[in-house]
């Protein structure tokens, strides 16, 4: 399993996602689930993806063929002239591979996989998107301003209650911080080490995908602010008066 989230700020788009893609006794592995493309100047594209691995390797593998291919092939998602129009592509490709994959004998649902799309193109605001397993897609907003894919329900109530678009990256960075740990601490199938990558609005680079590790002492000095506030609340509200 995986966690992904993505944030539409004020300020820009903020990602960040788990790296663990196997949980057990004594199998654990990691990859990277975060992707990054640009032509500078002109577009920024940061790319998060749970669900089969098989599959997310396989659509990244063809999105950076296009790029690299000779004219006569498909068109690099770069040269796009919208997010849209790119996240139409990217789900072309998501449904594509799924649907070439379910026709060795399998079920289409064993190749699934979610995408979370963000970026920027030259001209227009930031945009993100959730990519479906079956191509389609929806675009955020004032009324759903942040996306989760993966593990999500445990991670997702301190989004709901503390997420604001006029909050700083710093803030946000805090927010998906505590919203990790919480889904690290119920769920064994995410774990360390955090990918993040911070896009701020008008950049048009790819922004750096950076790494929160085991041992980052920022991420352990609020997973234990964090449960010590709780224990706090928990303890400051008024006891429940039982019957006889």
């Amino acid at each position: 399993m995986t966690y992904c989230v993505a944030l539409k700020l004020e300020t820009g788009l903020l990602f960040m996602s788990d790296t663990r893609t196997n949980a057990g006794l004594d199998n654990i592995s990691t990859y990277r689930k975060m992707t990054t493309w640009s032509e500078p100047g002109e577009s920024a594209i940061t790319l998060l993806a749970a669900g089969n691995l098989a599959t997310t390797q396989a659509v990244i593998s063809l999105i950076d063929e296009r790029m690299k291919a000779p004219g006569d092939r498909s068109p690099s998602i770069l040269g796009l002239p919208s997010m849209f129009q790119i996240a139409r592509a990217v789900g072309e490709i998501l449904r594509g591979e799924i649907a070439r994959s379910a026709g060795e004998g399998q079920s289409a649902e064993a190749f699934g996989a979610t995408l979370i799309l963000g970026g920027q193109v030259r001209g227009s605001e930031p945009r993100l998107f959730m990519i479906y397993p079956e191509g389609n897609f929806i675009e955020a907003g004032a009324d759903t301003p942040w996306f989760q894919s993966g593990e999500v329900k445990y991670g997702r109530p301190i989004l709901v209650r503390a997420f604001d678009p006029a909050m700083s990256f710093e803030a946000a960075m805090k927010l998906l911080m505590v919203s990790f740990d919480s889904t690290i601490k119920a769920n064994l199938s995410v774990g360390l080490p955090l990918d993040y990558a911070l896009y701020p609005e008008g950049s048009l680079t790819a922004p750096p995908i950076r790494r929160v590790e085991v041992e980052d002492a920022d991420f352990a000095r609020l997973s234990t602010g964090w449960g010590d506030a709780l224990r706090a609340a928990f303890d400051s509200l008024p006891d429940v008066t039982l019957d006889d």
